[in-house]
């Protein structure tokens, strides 16, 4: 069984597309992460400014002077340090946008003007203790793991939709008339496909979380997400849960949801006799949820959002609802991933099985 497993292995890993596949979502990564860093603008307020490295640097320095419990003092002490020296002419002074600390208390507790609206940190966050420091690096690298885990979704796709589809050639005849053609060859398959998605997901993540790392460090894992730059608020998952929290629901999630595209795909191949009709009504039923006119505020969104493609549209999934035990509705993606799985694999072993061959 392990070699007919290692065999399909070969298989699907030796296609040239697949390769292509992989190699792009690789470089796609490193271009994503090196384009956001690059992009990265920091100003101290006083004389030092600047971009990239220097402004993640800036960023760094500025957030350890406040780190620690965020308090109606630091809140004080931010608004007074960042007070505008200059006249904004009309621009509202919650979107101004000098650092990463400065952007995330302005747009919590100025008014329009940059002075302090009268709110206290209870006012804002209630009774949760909010930690702050250095979150701008992570939270970044959470908005680009969205897009790299979907492309993610789709290479899977890509890789696994020939298994059963691409045997329908005539291989699909001496495999079914051999001796365990409808039994452990069958089974390698299926096993094949799932540790394919397994072991693809995992690189990936690691890749992508051993990049970052290079470039943000640890800082901040253990602040909230809640304590964020302007461009984040109206985005992410409005409960106190840490940066490294965050990342933890998205690797599981893009397991999750490769588990269930890998589910689906076999099915899909095990019914269709052509492998470019298999990965077109694969990745078609995996986008399908971009069409339905349902946001995360519709009763439904609870059912809608455990499809796969909002798996790796993690943020979308988290924000749902934090149960009484501290997790996140997103955990139920891990039952919906497994039945999906079983369901995909089961039936499309018994599909190919008993199609009859010529």
């Amino acid at each position: 069984m392990k070699r007919l497993i290692l065999f399909e292995l070969r298989k699907i890993f030796s296609k040239r597309l697949a390769f292509i596949a992989l190699v792009g979502i690789f470089l796609f990564s490193i271009l994503i992460s090196l384009s956001a860093y690059q992009n990265k603008y920091a100003f101290d307020g006083k004389s030092n400014e600047g971009s990239g490295k220097a402004a993640v640097e800036i960023d760094r320095l500025i957030a350890k002077k406040y780190e620690g419990t965020l308090t109606d003092e630091k809140v004080q002490q931010m608004m007074s340090d960042f007070a505008p020296a200059y006249d904004l002419n009309g621009l509202n002074a919650i979107y101004l946008y000098q650092n990463a600390t400065q952007s995330a208390v302005f747009s919590r507790f100025s008014d329009k003007d940059g002075k302090w609206n009268g709110l206290s940190v209870s006012d804002v966050f209630g009774n949760e203790e909010i930690k702050i420091g250095y979150v701008d690096g992570w939270l970044t690298t959470s908005k680009n793991l969205v897009r790299i885990f979907t492309a993610l979704a789709l290479a899977v796709i890509i890789m696994i939709a020939p298994i059963f589809s691409g045997e329908y050639d005539g291989i699909d005849n001496i495999i079914l008339t051999s001796r365990y053609g409808k039994t452990k060859c069958t089974a390698a398959k299926v096993s094949a496909a799932i540790l394919t998605a397994l072991l693809t997901t995992a690189t990936v993540a690691i890749f992508n979380l051993l990049l970052d790392l290079a470039i943000y460090g640890t800082d901040g894992l253990d602040c909230s997400i809640l304590f964020a730059p302007s461009d984040y608020v109206e985005g992410f998952i409005p409960f106190n849960i840490t940066c490294g929290t965050l990342l933890r629901y998205q690797i599981l999630l893009a397991f999750t949801c490769t588990l269930s595209v890998t589910g689906i795909t076999l099915l899909i191949s095990a019914i269709s006799k052509n492998q470019i009709i298999a990965f077109v009504t694969s990745m078609a039923i995996f986008l399908f949820p971009v069409l339905l006119p349902i946001t995360e505020i519709n009763p439904l969104f609870r059912f809608v959002g455990l499809l796969p493609f909002y798996h790796v549209q993690a943020i979308s999934l988290m924000s749902v609802e934090q149960m009484g035990n501290g997790a996140l509705y997103a955990i139920w993606a891990v039952p919906t991933a497994l039945l999906f799985l079983a369901a995909g694999s089961t039936i499309s072993r018994r599909v190919f099985a008993k199609h009859q061959i010529i």
